[in-house]
Order: structure tokens, then sequence, then C-alpha cells
């Protein structure tokens, strides 16, 4: 760990003595690498804007994590996000922008006109983004998930200041309206060429023509405004499945690169005790197949599956369980902390029966660092991190016949089991660490405040 936060302060160091005193603060040229120094105090001020600030999903797990490390290791975050009452506490929520939700149904004519309108364009984000540049200028800025509440009215104010954009893509929200790829129980890619017009005739959005209508003239205007592409320097894809579909879609191949989630190593250490129940971990949501999964254990009534998590689907899978006696599955709800890994840890594997692609679920690297293989669907970014025959196994997706088997499969080799969990612990131990990612996230940082220039790179300074 010392040695992480020393590598830390020699990449702030060697990004406080380059010569970007415009891009850095907007000032003339000729500011000395002394003045620079001086002015950063050997830290960056990173701008992270991420539509939600309080415990959610995946995203929202990957964006905090961020933050603490971030900060852990000298580097000052000014986080811009959306009112909540769940917000954590923050001393920049004055620049915070209104409540959006989408979902609700409810409200005038006149509320639902400005929800619409803010969709599209959001003058009151751009105000409020505005007035946290003038306040508390970053050096960089970091985007997460920015859509629809903030809109991409904030990307032109960045620009404009000369602030170096780098933004993660966790969904395919700039090549698909509804963010996931999926329609019904399958995967769809017609709106591919942007036809998005597609969306709107398969009421992709809620099921809504008025929401559908409004996310394809969204994605019309924003593809034909070019905001994204022309604001953002660079996009981390979190796959390599993602890059390619990205680049598929109209990112240019030079603006993005690969960047998986990470997890931290020392609180999430596995244990040799296991208790006799297989586990979901993750959002009770279509996409993710948890009514596959429900199928699939109809065929298993000796085998017990822990349930851990929320969503839309919760009651349905609750009467599932009522009318067919399945008295095999368990639901515990939202868990986090301890209690979350202690489940995990109990777990003999794990199981993500997603139907759509997914760019890199927080479950898996969670299952996998706790030495838990796992039973995923062979599909989009999944084999990426999931090895089929080493660390887990790969089953057809929405086939709750093959899944059925592979559990009984895996269920009945605790040696193998063992063998798999093993194997996916070096895994993230060898690739999706902390010690691994923050290197190269203030890599990209740095290439990013030198004008994108990388011929003085920090391999130098990472292996020291």
């Amino acid at each position: 760990m010392c040695k992480f936060f020393h590598i830390s302060l020699k990449i702030s160091l060697f990004v406080s003595i380059r010569k970007t005193g415009e891009r850095f603060f907007g000032i003339g040229n000729g500011v000395s690498p002394r003045d620079i120094l001086v002015s950063l105090g050997m830290k960056l001020r990173i701008l992270f804007a991420n539509k939600f600030f309080h415990p959610g999903d995946g995203s929202e797990t990957v964006s905090f994590q961020s933050i603490e490390n971030l900060q852990r290791m000298g580097h000052e975050v000014i986080p811009f996000s959306m009112k909540h009452p769940s917000n954590l506490s923050t001393p920049y929520s004055k620049y915070f922008v209104t409540e959006v939700n989408y979902h609700d149904q409810n409200g005038s004519f006149v509320s639902k006109l400005k929800i619409a309108t803010s969709l599209i364009y959001s003058w009151e984000a751009k105000k409020k983004m505005e007035r946290l540049l003038k306040d508390h200028p970053p050096h960089i800025a970091h985007l997460h998930n920015i859509y629809d509440q903030f809109s991409p009215s904030i990307l032109p104010i960045l620009k404009k200041r000369g602030i170096p954009v780098v933004m993660t893509l966790h969904d395919f929200k700039l090549a698909c309206p509804n963010y996931t790829f999926l329609r019904g129980n399958s995967v769809c890619e017609d709106c591919e060429g942007k036809r998005f017009y597609q969306a709107v005739k398969h009421r992709c959005i809620h099921n809504s023509l008025v929401f559908s209508t409004l996310g394809a003239v969204e994605m019309y205007l924003h593809k034909w405004w070019g905001v994204y592409t022309k604001s953002v320097d660079l996009f981390i894809a979190l796959s390599q499945f993602t890059k390619n579909k990205m680049i598929e879609y109209g990112i240019p191949e030079e603006k993005i690169v690969v960047l998986p989630n990470c997890i931290d190593l020392s609180s999430n250490c596995p244990t040799a005790q296991t208790e006799d129940y297989i586990l979901f971990l993750g959002r009770l949501s279509e996409k993710n197949g948890v009514l596959i999964l429900a199928k699939a254990m109809e065929r298993l009534p000796q085998i017990k599956l822990v349930i851990a998590g929320e969503g839309e689907l919760k009651e349905k899978l609750l009467e599932i369980k009522r009318i067919k006696k399945l008295n095999n599955i368990h639901l515990t709800g939202f868990l986090k902390g301890n209690k979350l890994k202690e489940l995990v840890n109990g777990a003999k594997f794990t199981v993500f029966p997603a139907i759509c692609y997914h760019n890199c679920p927080m479950a898996l690297l969670e299952s996998l660092a706790f030495a838990k293989p796992v039973i995923a669907s062979n599909l989009g970014s999944i084999p990426e991190f999931v090895e089929d025959g080493v660390d887990g196994l790969l089953f057809e997706p929405g086939n709750p016949l093959d899944l059925t088997e592979k559990i009984k499969y895996l269920y009945q080799k605790p040696l193998l089991v063992k063998k798999m969990g093993i194997a996916g612990r070096k895994k993230i131990e060898n690739g999706f660490s902390s010690e691994t990612y923050y290197p190269q996230l203030l890599n990209i940082y740095q290439n990013l405040l030198e004008g994108g220039k990388s011929e003085d790179s920090l391999d130098h300074y990472l292996s020291n």
C-alpha cells in the first residue's frame, strides 16, 4: 500500500512540472514548472460528474470508490451531481441540479414538458456547471453517467474553458436509446445506422410512446450536434467488447481506450469457509436474467439459491416462489458492507445469467476476488472476465436448461470449485486490482493534461 501512495505522489509531481499552464489554469503561455508546482501543491483537482451521489448500482459503486481512493492519494475531487434525499454530505451540494425523475408518470403538463426539454438540453445543469467552474476550477473533468438529468449541456462549458474531459462508458447510451441493447428478452441492435426511430416503433423506453419518442429525438439531436465526440477528449470503455461496439456506432477509435473496473483486494479477502448455497448478486431486473435463473432452480430443488439485491422484479420473483413452492430460493434484499462480504464468502459459487450486453459487471469481479467461480452468460463482454472452464462456466444466454445443467455440474464438483476459485482470485490480483488500476487512470489524466502527447510516458515512474 505504501508503494501505491508513493507511485501516486510521483505521478502528481510528474504531471505538475509539465508545461501545461494554459490548459490547467486558463491563462496564457509562459507559466513556469515552478509556478505550476506551487499552484498545484503536488495534487490534482478533479471534477467528478455523475447524476447520482448516493449508493446504488455498479456505476455509483465504481464512482464512489474512485473518489475515495483519489482523495486518499492526495488529490482533490469535486462532485457534480443531482439533488436527492439520500445523497452523501458534501460542501459542493449547492451546485447540484434539481432532482429529475423520468420514471414519474404523474405531474402537470408543464412539469412534464420541463422534464422533456431538460432531457435534450438542461439550462439548469449548464448554469450550475458554469458557477462551479468559476468557484472551483478543476484541472480535469471525469464524467460518468450524465445522460438525461444533466444532458450534454455541460460539455461545451468544459470545452470552452479548456478543461480536458474523460468519460467512462458505464452503459451503451451513446448507441442505444434505452441504454441496454435489450428489447423484450433478447439483444436488439435495430437502431444501428442511426435508425433511432426504431425505439419509437418498439416503444423501447418504459414501454411508452412519449418517452421513446423523446429518447429517439434526443439521440438524433445529439448525434447531429456531435456534442459528445467534439467535447469529450477520451472515452474509457470498461471492456474490449464495449470499445468495439462503440466504434461500430460512431466513436472514433483514437478517442477510446479500455480500462476495466477494479477491486480493492485488501477489503475483499476470501476465507476457506463455505456454506451450502449458491448466490445471485445484483439488481433484480429483466436484463440480469433473474427470471431465467428462477426457471433453472425449479429443476434443482436440492440446491439453495440466495438472491441478494433489490429491483423491479422482486415482487414477481416472490410470486413465482410462492406459486411454484420454490423453497430453495431465498431473497435477502439489498445488502452492503460486511453483510454482503460475508454472504459472498459463504457461497459455493455465484451465477450471473444476463440476457443483454454488459460492460464490466462488478458482481463478476467481486465474486472472483472472493475466490468464487461464476456461472455466467456467454454474451457480450462477459467472456472477457469469466474464462470458461478456468474460473467459471459459460452457458447459452436465456437458456434455463443449459443453466440448470451447468449449476448441477459445478455443484457436484467441490474440488473443481476450489480450483476455479483460486484461478479467479489470481486473475483479479494480476489485472483488476486497485494497485494496477489507479496508475493507469492517472496516466490517462496525465496524457490529456499534456494535450494527448505521450512521448514522455509514466512507465519509468510506475516501475519504481
